[in-house]
C-alpha cells in the first residue's frame, strides 16, 4: 500500500501510523494508537519487575554459649527469612578462649540446620574463617514462589476484611465489655460485706 494511502487512512480512524519493521522490504506498518500501545508496554515491564526477584543474603549472628530462649528467638528470624525465599548467612562468633572450642559452634549449626530442614538446605557447610565459623542455609521454594504465595495471602486478608467489616471492631468492644462485667462482680463483693457489718 502506498505511504500516501496509509496516511489517509490512519487519519480517517483517527490512528497513529507506527513502523514496526523497518528493516523488511518493503518496510511493515501498523494502525494503532500510539499512546494506548506505550501505556499497555508500560505496564507489561512494570508487571514484570514486579515478579522479578533480587537474591537477598540475610545474616543472622550467634555465640557458642547462646541460650535456649535467645536460640529460639534467632532460629524465629532464620525461618522467616527462609519463608520469604532468601537465602540465611549463619555467623557463630567465638571470643577469647572460646577459639579453643570449635566443635561447639559446629554442633550449634548442625542443631539449628536440622531444625530448619523443612524450609531450607545447608548451601556451604559449617567452616572456620579467623574467629568466626559460618555456614549459608539455602530456601526450598524460590524468592517468586515465595512472593507469588504472600501475595495470595495479602488478598485473602483482604477480601475476609471486606466481607466482615468491623469485625475486629467488634472483638475489641467484645473484649472491653468482658472486663467491665469482670469488674462490676468484683465490686459487688466487695460492696457485700461493707453491708453486713453495717446490719450487725
Amino acid at each position: 500500500m502506498p505511504l500516501a494511502k496509509a496516511l489517509e487512512l490512519a487519519q480517517e480512524y483517527d490512528l497513529d501510523l507506527v513502523e514496526v519493521a523497518a528493516n523488511a522490504r518493503p518496510p511493515v506498518c501498523k494502525l494503532m494508537d500510539y499512546g494506548k500501545f506505550k501505556y499497555e508496554s508500560a505496564m507489561k515491564a512494570r508487571e514484570a519487575r514486579k515478579n522479578q526477584a533480587h537474591t537477598v543474603i540475610k545474616e543472622m549472628k550467634l555465640r557458642p554459649k547462646i541460650d535456649p530462649h535467645d536460640y529460639d528467638t534467632k532460629k524465629g528470624h532464620v525461618v522467616r527469612f527462609l519463608k520469604q525465599g532468601d537465602k540465611v548467612k549463619i555467623t557463630i562468633m567465638f571470643r577469647g578462649r572460646e577459639q579453643s572450642r570449635p566443635e561447639l559452634g559446629y554442633r550449634l549449626l548442625q542443631r539449628l540446620a536440622s531444625d530448619v530442614e523443612d524450609l531450607g538446605f545447608v548451601e556451604s557447610n559449617p567452616k572456620q574463617d579467623g574467629r568466626n565459623m559460618i555456614m549459608v542455609l539455602g530456601p526450598h521454594k524460590k524468592k517468586t514462589e515465595a512472593m507469588a504465595e504472600a501475595r495470595e495471602a495479602q488478598a485473602a486478608r483482604k477480601a475476609e476484611a471486606k466481607a466482615n467489616p468491623g469485625k475486629s471492631q467488634n472483638a475489641a468492644e467484645s473484649d472491653v465489655e468482658d472486663e467491665n462485667s469482670v469488674g462490676e462482680d468484683i465490686v459487688d463483693e466487695v460492696e457485700a460485706p461493707a453491708e453486713a457489718s453495717a446490719d450487725a
